[in-house]
């Protein structure tokens, strides 16, 4: 019989151990492995041991084999630190922070004072954002060992993430002193950084003359020179001292006169900020021609003047700026001035002017021939094409499009050979309607050029925007590396977003759900990924002093999933998971009904099962060339259709979706309408009803978020507001059912409540107080009594400019008829409003055929270039 195994081992053992975590230290998982069977052979039941061969097995991508260990370890020595924290390192790599925190947690309850324990667990709580953990460890660290400087700095971050300033810089305080006293050299850059982050903090408290104060104090110990004018800058303009932040900011722009915030900086100073008239409009002109003649070379002192004139004075400024920058040749000057078309009457200068210089260049190779004199310089004939660009771009942002390509011919007929002709005739022709035609277009733009990566990567959006997607891939691929046995799966390594996007966009065009879902959830992955990656820098900034770097990467971690490319990706999903939960015969997948039978269903799970199988000898196959210094090899995709999201519960994956979007987007009215959709079908009625009053509110403020301007969002709106409506009373119903059932005799008698009948729509039951408050609030919300009394005053507050709210009152019980007056002039019409018009014509619940053609006859004259009207 083998001795009875305790935690202790022999001397000769013991050694071998502590060699076996130093070779874990190393990463040196092959020899640490081989160590721990030697031990194992001897004592086969040491917990410690066991734990430690399972972390080199998930190190040595045998992941399932290694979890088995460390739980062997777990089951033979359940008071050891070792194992739990081996258990949590385990639940770490798999970024299973929450479990990894309570092994954590665990291991400290048999070693208190394990300062590697202790320091794994405060990264952790940092990453889950648990800030009052993160303090509480970090106060314990510096109590363990308070000569760490890492340690100090660390419980300092923790008070400030708690938003107590006052003792976070107390502490920084405390440490400065006991660097005096021990007399230590601290490197100039981490004592600059670490006033500056101190600060940081005075001034975030809000007392910004004691930051002031402090600023002046460390002067001479910070290195970074132009952080501190920056921050002295602010805190002057945050105390209106006007005259000394002027001072500041006119220091820094003789330091960079291109920079957006020193000269709004400046502006500020001198009370000219916000919309500008009369004196301040004088002041203002009298600052930007000073500023131009010192810094004659800034393009932004330039171009800002543009935003506040108005009239003669914004005809003259424009002039000046404009003609210079076509005589050199600025493919961006359109992009430079767009923003300014957002005042119409701004918008309408600009076009009178570039086509006063159209005509007079053409004529006399002028600008302006009446005040230049015949004797005048002529200029450039490259003018004349840069002009007509110009207007090209001016017209098609118009979508004039027929204007637009007018005026590219013109132009190409001038220069053929110029790429940037060929890539805006694509563009126009894209926003015309005829993706066919910009492909052909753009590829030949690339063609002149095949060494650039940007035409490259336009084409290839151009060409799946077509739907060409196998030779996009083709195309995109050859700025890939060359070695790679697969350049696809590079683009994803590489995190490339926008090839995703317009590869989802793609496929949901085609029909294609299963394979947009994959690319959309790529998507989401990256963010997750991002999100990780910051893992190693909680410890990283504290040991380099980037301390303020380390914040704002908090910060913008914080609000990630705020970026653009994940609010796109996150609609585009939420919108294909709530077809495919309304239309489940559609999906070829199990998820929204109890459409997919017994049998099916096992098939997919036996199906998923092979898969998972087939990953793992993937997985040992790269492991083995690994180890023998092979090739690895290419790694097949065993679900290109995307079969597996087909398969998901799609309320459930649309709402891990909608969480983000109304968290980090609620700002936005489709991140609320969404939510409200998202909700209503999973008859959570108070969060549905929550999300509408936001939208509602968003849509009816005074907002300058572009984003809901939209008119296409107010009929979205509507739509969500009747479903919601429409669901609740069936939920209603249901109810008040069920009550009268469970008086029925039947009921009575045998002391149960009749059975519910289950059927699709079928809802919860809903609390008794729940019910009261959303009748409360839907009769606040809608001021009707019932769904089609809502629907016929919305009709009434239609007006001839609002074909899509006109197509949702339709789409909800109003007359097809009401979208007569309303289709006609297509004038003010978009392109995709006109598809979506015609779509909804010919899909129920308003099907009507002849009503669809003659919208297709007059949307055809309107957008002569659309191939989608062309159809028949």
């Amino acid at each position: 019989m083998p001795p009875k195994q305790g935690r202790e081992l022999p001397a000769k053992e013991s050694a071998v151990f502590k060699s076996i975590l130093k070779l874990y230290e190393h990463k040196q998982y092959k020899r640490g492995l081989k160590q721990a069977d030697q031990i194992l052979k001897k004592f086969p039941e040491h917990g410690e041991t066991q734990a430690m061969k399972g972390l080199f097995l998930s190190h040595l991508n045998r992941k399932e084999e290694g979890y088995e260990f460390v739980k062997k370890g777990l089951r033979n020595d359940l008071m050891s630190h070792t194992c739990w924290h081996v258990y949590g390192l385990m639940h770490r790599a798999d970024k299973n922070y929450d479990e990894a925190i309570k092994c954590y947690l665990n291991a400290l309850k048999f070693d208190r004072e394990n300062i590697q324990i202790i320091r794994d667990l405060s990264l952790l709580q940092m990453q889950m954002r648990n800030f009052e953990g993160y303090n509480e460890t970090r106060l314990t660290l510096l109590n363990l060992r308070p000569g760490v400087k890492m340690y100090w700095v660390g419980l300092a971050v923790s008070y400030h993430m708690l938003q107590k300033y006052d003792i976070a810089l107390n502490v920084l305080s405390a440490f400065e002193e006991s660097l005096k006293e021990e007399g230590e050299v601290v490197a100039d850059y981490e004592r600059s950084e670490m006033l500056m982050y101190k600060n940081l903090l005075i001034e975030e408290s809000g007392d910004f003359q004691k930051a002031l104060t402090h600023l002046d104090e460390i002067r001479g110990k910070v290195v970074d020179k132009r952080a501190w004018k920056e921050a002295k800058a602010r805190h002057l303009l945050s105390l209106n001292k006007l005259a000394q932040a002027e001072v500041e900011y006119r220091q820094l722009l003789d330091q960079n006169a291109d920079c957006h915030g020193y000269l709004e900086g400046l502006l500020k100073a001198r009370g000219l900020a916000g919309e500008l008239q009369g004196v301040e409009l004088e002041k203002a002109q009298r600052l930007m021609n000073e500023l131009g003649l010192k810094y004659p070379r800034s393009h932004v002192i330039k171009r800002t003047p543009l935003k506040f004139n108005k009239g003669d004075n914004f005809r003259r400024i424009l002039d000046d700026y404009l003609q210079p920058m076509f005589r050199k040749g600025v493919p961006s000057l359109f992009v430079s001035v767009k923003d300014l078309h957002t005042d119409s009457e701004k918008a309408q200068t600009v076009e009178d002017v570039v086509m006063a210089y159209k005509e007079n260049l053409k004529a006399s190779a002028q600008f302006n021939a009446k005040t230049a004199g015949a004797d005048a310089e002529k200029e450039p004939p490259t003018a004349y094409l840069w002009v007509l660009y110009f207007l090209a771009q001016h017209f098609d942002f118009k979508r004039n499009t027929a204007k637009a390509l007018e005026l590219i011919d013109d132009a190409l007929a001038h220069t053929p050979t110029l790429v940037e002709l060929l890539m805006t005739k694509a563009r126009i022709l894209k926003h015309g309607g005829d993706s066919e035609s910009a492909m052909r277009i753009m590829n030949e733009a690339r063609e002149i050029d095949l060494q650039d990566r940007f035409i490259n990567s336009k084409c290839t959006k151009y060409m799946l925007g077509n739907g060409n997607v196998a030779e996009a891939e083709k195309t995109i691929t050859l700025f890939t590396r060359s070695e790679s046995t697969d350049p696809l799966a590079d683009l994803v390594d590489m995190q490339c977003m926008w090839f995703a996007l317009e590869c989802a966009s793609s496929h949901v065009r085609k029909g294609e759900t299963g394979r947009a879902l994959k690319r959309l959830h790529q998507i989401d992955q990256h963010f997750i990924d991002i999100y990780d990656d910051q893992f190693d820098f909680h410890s990283y900034s504290l040991r380099k002093m980037t301390l303020r770097a380390y914040i704002d990467l908090i910060r913008v971690e914080d609000r990630l999933r705020g970026h653009p490319f994940y609010y796109q990706a996150a609609t585009t999903a939420v919108k294909l998971y709530l077809e495919l939960y309304d239309k489940p015969n559609q999906a070829g997948g199990a998820g929204g009904a109890d459409s997919v039978s017994e049998a099916d269903r096992k098939k997919a799970e036996r199906k998923a099962r092979k898969a998972a199988l087939k990953k793992g000898t993937e997985q040992q196959a790269v492991a083995a060339a690994e180890t023998t210094g092979g090739p690895a090899p290419k790694v097949v995709d065993k679900d290109v259709d995307g079969t597996k999201f087909l398969d998901a519960d799609y309320l459930d994956e649309a709402e891990k979706f909608v969480k983000n979007l109304l968290l980090m987007s609620g700002d936005r009215a489709e991140s609320q309408i969404l939510g409200a959709q998202v909700y209503t079908r999973k008859h959570k009625y108070l969060l549905a009803l929550r999300s509408l009053k936001r939208a509602y509110a968003v849509l009816s403020s005074p907002s300058k978020n572009s984003a809901n301007d939209s008119p296409q969002l107010a009929a979205d709106l509507h739509s969500a507001a009747m479903e919601f409506w429409k669901s609740f009373n069936i939920a209603k119903e249901q109810k008040a059912a069920e009550k009268a059932a469970a008086k029925t005799p039947d009921a009575a008698g045998s002391g149960k409540p009749a059975a519910r009948q289950q059927h699709p729509t079928q809802s919860p039951p809903i609390h008794p107080t729940v019910l009261a408050v959303l009748k409360e609030e839907i009769a606040a919300l809608f001021k009707v009594d019932t769904p089609s009394l809502f629907n016929d005053a919305f009709v009434k507050t239609l007006s001839a400019s609002t074909p899509e709210r006109a197509l949702a009152a339709a789409q909800n019980g109003a007359p097809v008829s009401v979208l007569d007056r309303h289709c006609s002039d297509l004038k003010n019409v978009s392109l995709e409003t006109a598809v979506r018009i015609h779509a909804g014509l010919l899909a129920a619940p308003i099907a009507d055929r002849a009503r669809a053609d003659k919208f297709r006859d007059t949307a055809r004259a309107a957008f002569p270039t659309a191939t989608y009207f062309k159809k028949e």
